[in-house]
């Protein structure tokens, strides 16, 4: 935390708010903060008294927010001393239209070593080959892409918006989809956030059995249809729901399986392929070591 906490007083633009949010944790991070308001006075702790997830969190830090400008940030990353900076000045060229600016990341480990680079990794392994911005909805509902700790967010964004939608788990996916049906998205070519990657990550979680997280996936998705406004961003939502689909089941998170179908039939979007895996579903055969040597080949 202190790290983190360190990068964000270091930045070369000085103008910066800084709150520390603590959701009632059991890690001792109420401490820590109590340690680092003591040595940096301006830093403000919000120590919040029951612990109702990172989307409530961030929704109470943000009701004191001052400036025009906002960053979620976790306390294991680390920016580089002028990300703020350049992220700012990189706004100043856009126009109204943009409401969030992100850039490239690097992925460190629990000491700092560097593992690997967001964009080339996902160049690397064909997950992506153009990076989307402008207006980025449909490529926001179709993959992921983004470094969320990367972003800088325009404070009307979250206004508009209502903040982050407290009945998920978290909170990037559905932040994509409900800013950019209002707001352009700008991209700056630099790492300028180090993301680390550890055990405890809440990314680590992800496609294990019992997943939290992709039960709030499926209540995006189900956002998005209303949010939708052709046909090529059904195809986006539809390859998004196929893509949750096989890794529901090949996870055996079987209901989820069935709630994502549930959402190709009443998109009227079932394939032969899709009826395949709805039958595998039902067979609930087990497939957790099958995805893990996929993604092992595929991947890594």
């Amino acid at each position: 935390m202190e790290e983190a906490v360190e990068s964000v007083i270091n930045q070369t633009y000085k103008n910066i708010q800084l709150i520390l949010a603590d959701d009632a944790s059991t890690d001792h991070s109420a401490v820590k903060m109590a340690q680092l308001k003591k040595k940096y006075p301006d830093i403000e702790v919000l120590l919040i008294k029951v612990n109702k997830g990172n989307c409530t969190a961030f929704n109470e830090a943000y009701k004191i927010v001052k400036g025009d400008f906002v960053i979620d940030f976790a306390a294991d990353d680390v920016m580089l001393p002028d990300r703020i900076e350049k992220q700012v000045q990189f706004f100043n060229t856009l126009d109204s239209s943009y409401g969030v600016v992100f850039t490239n990341a690097d992925y460190i480990d629990g000491e700092g070593k560097f593992i690997r680079n967001h964009f080339n990794h996902l160049f690397k392994t064909g997950l992506l080959n153009n990076i989307p911005e402008g207006d980025v909805y449909a490529d926001v509902l179709a993959r992921y892409f983004i470094p969320s700790p990367s972003m800088l967010v325009k404070r009307e964004v979250f206004d508009k918006i209502g903040g982050y939608d407290e009945s998920l788990v978290y909170e990037d996916f559905d932040f994509w989809i409900r800013s950019a049906r209002l707001y352009k998205y700008g991209f700056l070519n630099e790492s300028l956030t180090k993301i680390r990657r550890t055990g405890a990550s809440m990314s680590s979680g992800w496609y294990k059995q019992g997943d939290k997280q992709l039960h709030s996936t499926y209540l995006v998705c189900r956002k998005a249809i209303a949010l939708n406004r052709d046909d090529n961003e059904k195809e986006a939502l539809l390859k998004r729901i196929r893509y949750e689909l096989r890794q529901s089941i090949f996870s055996q998170n079987h209901k989820e399986a069935d709630l994502f179908f549930g959402l190709l039939n009443e998109l009227d979007s079932v394939n032969n392929s899709d009826r395949i895996l709805e039958m595998i579903n039902k067979v609930k055969f087990p497939t957790q070591w099958l995805r893990r040597l996929y993604h092992g080949v595929r991947f890594e």
